[in-house]
This record gives structure tokens, C-alpha cells and sequence, in this order.
């Protein structure tokens, strides 16, 4: 389906596209990779920097297109990674600058995109890379860029409409890719392409699809064999460090000083505003390839104040170029419901998707969830707060994003802390999974809660702050109070045995709940310990688990 308005569910569309588009050319994109250094990692980077930008954009919930923009840019800036990262965020950038723009020159919210707007965001994005990597060389993504936004001009004086702007720049971009081989010799001696300009035209190809309804195929660009032996050997010695941090404090006079310092240190210098308007003054990005890492970062000490530094070995093996690289092999990602709930997950070394009473999780937001766990694999722990259809669907969402998500079937935050207790990311996946599902099921679980009205249950008759001890979606314990229907529900749960009660209060529920508790276990049932959490969840007083 095409959209010929680029607003701002359109531009989360196309970032959401873009991610996934990189996604399938990161393997193409890093075996293009020999400019400036051939460390097979442009198209990881990209992957990685568009990736933050759309999770900030995802979670924006703004209408209107100066908002998701700046976003973008926003997401982009924070999350840049390597010499391409920090180009790419220098393009949306650009975006961001010249809606910004349009929207004050309109006294207004901006609504849309137009042809026009995208043209002078390409040509300002062309002054903003050039700026930040010292130089334009030419056969570069520079290269690529440049003929883009002429050609979107170009379309723009002939009163072309926004997709056929779109349609215009890519074709030109494709045109000045093809030719990148002619303008750079490293290019020609390894056969190849220029590996960013690959990469920008994924991002056009994929605004073009969206705006069109049209998918461009074209062909897989891959070292010319003629010249493998060129593409097998860098031109030159590779640095022994990749080197990036966020500078504050500095100086618009110093920026040059340092550029000209980290220029005799190394190569790959690119030093771009880490913010735009009034927020970039006196913050930068800082990247550089170098062997002297801690004097690359001593340079930047010099000028100002470092945050984020990030030193990686450009020799640390093949995993630098892994396809939709991630930042960790394995996380769990749990969903709770309450502030205490999350501290007591996120302590327990997972990371947590909130939920809303009343509010189901939708497939997008667990994706969203996934992404910003940083992980290729991910054990989902839904707690009983997803639907299974949501689960499934997220699960197919994720393996076209290169994540391997393994639902663990766990129907409550008392079973999800049973089953992180035996996560280990050390095993292998089918281990580990089958492993924190056994232990989720093990433990035997119940909820109490406050009777709203008059009402008959198979325990009996309650009244309006009657306690109502629940398992399953039976009413097993009518109680006068909380306290006393969980004694209660922990006599059923214990009858099959069993050595720890897990108590979990809910929104509301006073500390002594949990001392009368704990005070019944210790006189009723010996040799069982009883552990209370306030998580602060809604719906449900208490939520009781037994292991």
C-alpha cells in the first residue's frame, strides 16, 4: 500500500522499513566495506544507529512532523555508531533542521513533508556530512548523496509531486553508486561499491517503496571477483581502535583543534553536532580510528567534557560484521505491571516492558520492547499480561528483525521470578528456554483480590471487601480481608508441598499484610520460607507464588 503524504505515521512507517531493510543488506553492506577502513562494518552500524533512531521515533507519541523528525535526528545522534553511524544521524539531522524550519516559517504544526522540504533537507545534509568529516571525498557516500539532492532540486523546479522527488533521488542515487568505483581507487582495486552509499540507498529505496507502493529490485552489489584478492587485503594497516564519545563543553573554535589532533593520531576523524538549534551548542560526536585510543580520548579531554566513551578492537574478530548485529547475545525481557515490579526485575538482571490495566500489548510495542534490549535472543516472560495472539505475532515480527524471541510460558509475575532465578545465558537457547519454562511451571500460583460486589462463588457467597483467593480463574477462598483469604489460598497451595511462598503486594497494600503473612507460614508450616515484594501492580491485592 502507498502513501503519497510523508506525515508522521509515515515516517515511523519508513523507519520501522528502513530498520528492516538493513536488516537484510547488513551482510551485502559490510563485504562492500573497504573505505576508509576495511573493517566490514558499515552496514552493522547503520543498522545499529537507524535502529535508535526509530525507537525513539516509535516511542514518540506525537502527530505532527517537526516531533518525529527531531526524534529521529534525536535517536540517531545518542545511538550513532561508527564512521557511517555518525553520517546517517548527520542526514536525519538535516531532516530534523529543515521541518523545523518550514513549521516556524508556517507559525505552526507541520503536517507533512513536501517535495521541496526533502530536497533542501538532502543539500543540507550534503553541507552537515561534510562539515563533520573534515572533506568530501569523492566515490564516497558524499559522492552519493550529492547527486540524490540535485536530482531532488532538479524534480522540484519541474513541479514534481513528493514521490516523484523520491522516485528522481533514488534512481540518481543508484546511478552515482554505480559510478563510485570510478571516482575512488580503493573502490576499483577491491571491486566494490561504495559501502555507506549501498547503504543510503537502502534508506531511499525503502522511502520510495512506501511512497510508491513500488518495491525496486535490484541487484546484490558484491566484490567483483576479478579483484578478490583486492577486497580480501586492506590498502593499508588498520588502526588498532574504533574510538567515539560525546563531547560537551567545547568550544565552536576548539572543534578544529581536535579535529587536526585526532587527524595525526588516525584516520575515519568525524566530529559532528550531537544535537541541532540551540541544544547542539557546544556538543559534539566524536569518532576516530586510531592505535593511541586513550590519546584520542585525552584529545577530546583537552577541549571539553567526554561522556559515552566507547573503545572496541577493530581486530576483535569476525563478529564485528555478523548479520543485524546486536549489542548482547541473550537478555530476558520481562512484562510487569508497577514500579516495584519493574526495580525487582530489572534488579534481577531483566529488562521489563510496563503494562497499563485495561491496556493490551500489542505485537509493535513488544517489538519495540525487544529492539531496545539490544539482544539477538530474547526470552519473553509474559507474565499474563499478553495475549497469546500478540505473542505469536511478535514472534514473527522478531525473526524477520533477525531476534530469536522465546516465549516462556509463565501466567504471572510470581512464575516469571521462578523462571529468571534459572536463567542462564550460557547455555544454549533450547536449554535455557526449557529450563526457565520448567521452573516457571513448577511454581504453583494464586492472586487475591477485594470483592467489588454481592456475589456467589464456588468457595461460597461474598460482600462487597470480602478477600477472594484465586487460582486459575476460580474464586477457591472466601476471606473477611486480604490477609485472610491468602492464608488461606497459601494452605491450598502448600498442601502439594513445597519450600518458598513468593508474596507480591499490590497498589495500596500495607507492609503488615506481608508481616501477618509471613508470621502464618512461620507457625503453620515449617521448613517454608515466605519472601515479600511490594511491586505496587494494580487489579490484583496480592499475587502468591509457591516453589
Amino acid at each position: 500500500m502507498s502513501a503519497r503524504r510523508l506525515d508522521a505515521s509515515t515516517l515511523r512507517r519508513w523507519a520501522h522499513d528502513a530498520v528492516a531493510a538493513l536488516i537484510s543488506h547488513t551482510d551485502e553492506i559490510n563485504r562492500l566495506n573497504v573505505f576508509p577502513v576495511a573493517d566490514a562494518d558499515t552496514g552493522t552500524n547503520m543498522l545499529f544507529t537507524m535502529r535508535a533512531a526509530w525507537a525513539q521515533a516509535d516511542s514518540d507519541a506525537a502527530d505532527d512532523v517537526t516531533a518525529i523528525t527531531a526524534a529521529l535526528a534525536a535517536g540517531a545522534l545518542r545511538g550513532a555508531r561508527g564512521n557511517s553511524g555518525v553520517i546517517l544521524s548527520q542526514i536525519l539531522r538535516a531532516l530534523a533542521e529543515v521541518t523545523a524550519e518550514a513549521a516556524e516559517e508556517r507559525g505552526g504544526v507541520l503536517s507533512e513533508v513536501t517535495g521541496e522540504m526533502l530536497a533542501a533537507a538532502l543539500r543540507h545534509a550534503v553541507t552537515l556530512v561534510v562539515a563533520s568529516m573534515g572533506e568530501a571525498v569523492p566515490g564516497t557516500i558524499v559522492s552519493v548523496l550529492h547527486d540524490a539532492a540535485a536530482a531532488a532540486e532538479d524534480a522540484v523546479c519541474g513541479q514534481a509531486d513528493l514521490a516523484a522527488v523520491v522516485v528522481a533521488c533514488t534512481q540518481a542515487a543508484a546511478a552515482a553508486l554505480d559510478r563510485t568505483p570510478t571516482q575512488l581507487d580503493v573502490l576499483a582495486d577491491a571491486g566494490v561499491v561504495d559501502a555507506g552509499g549501498r547503504g543510503l540507498l537502502v534508506l531511499l529505496d525503502a522511502l520510495s517503496a512506501i511512497l510508491t507502493g513500488e518495491l525496486t529490485r535490484r541487484q546484490v552489489y558484491l566484490p567483483d571477483p576479478k579483484h578478490a584478492a583486492g577486497a580480501a587485503a586492506p590498502p593499508s594497516p588498520t588502526p588498532g581502535f574504533e574510538v567515539m564519545y560525546l563531547l560537551s563543553d567545547c568550544d565552536a573554535e576548539n572543534v578544529e583543534q581536535l579535529r587536526a589532533r585526532l587527524d595525526a593520531l588516525g584516520d575515519s576523524v568525524a566530529i559532528a553536532a550531537s544535537g541541532f538549534g540551540e541544544a547542539g551548542a557546544g556538543h559534539y560526536s566524536v569518532h576516530v580510528h586510531a592505535d593511541d585510543a586513550g590519546a584520542a580520548v585525552e584529545a577530546g579531554l583537552a577541549v571539553g567534557t567526554l561522556s559515552r566513551i566507547q573503545i572496541t578492537s577493530l581486530h576483535g574478530g569476525a563478529d564485528r560484521s555478523s548479520a543485524g548485529s546486536w549489542g548482547r547475545e541473550r537478555a530476558v525481557l520481562a512484562l510487569v505491571d508497577g514500579e516495584g515490579a519493574e526495580e525487582l526485575f530489572v534488579g534481577e538482571g531483566a529488562a521489563v516492558l510496563r503494562t497499563e490495566p485495561g491496556v493490551e500489548i500489542s505485537a509493535q510495542q513488544l517489538l519495540h520492547a525487544l529492539v531496545k534490549t539490544g539482544a539477538a535472543q530474547v526470552m519473553v516472560l509474559p507474565n499474563g499480561y499478553v495475549a497469546a495472539e500478540e505473542i505469536v505475532a511478535g514472534c514473527a515480527v522478531a525473526a524477520d528483525w533477525g531476534i530469536d524471541l522465546v516465549p516462556i510460558p509463565t501466567g504471572s509475575m510470581v512464575q516469571g521470578l521462578a523462571a529468571l532465578a534459572v536463567h542462564d545465558p550460557g547455555h544454549r537457547l533450547v536449554d535455557d528456554g526449557y529450563t526457565m519454562a520448567r521452573a516457571g511451571a513448577a511454581a504453583r500460583f494464586g492472586s487475591v483480590r477485594i470483592a467489588a460486589e454481592d456475589a456467589l462463588t464456588w468457595a461460597g457467597a461474598c460482600r462487597p471487601g470480602d478477600g477472594l483467593g484465586i487460582t486459575g480463574d476460580e474464586v477457591v477462598v472466601v476471606g473477611d480481608d486480604i490477609v485472610s483469604a491468602a492464608t488461606g489460598l497459601i494452605d491450598l497451595l502448600l498442601a502439594a508441598g513445597g519450600e518458598l511462598v513468593t508474596v507480591l503486594t499490590g497498589d495500596g497494600v500495607e507492609s503488615e499484610v506481608g508481616a501477618a503473612l509471613a508470621e502464618h507460614v512461620h507457625h503453620n508450616h515449617l521448613g517454608a520460607e515466605l519472601v515479600t515484594f511490594h511491586t505496587g501492580h494494580r487489579a490484583d491485592a496480592l499475587l502468591i507464588g509457591v516453589e
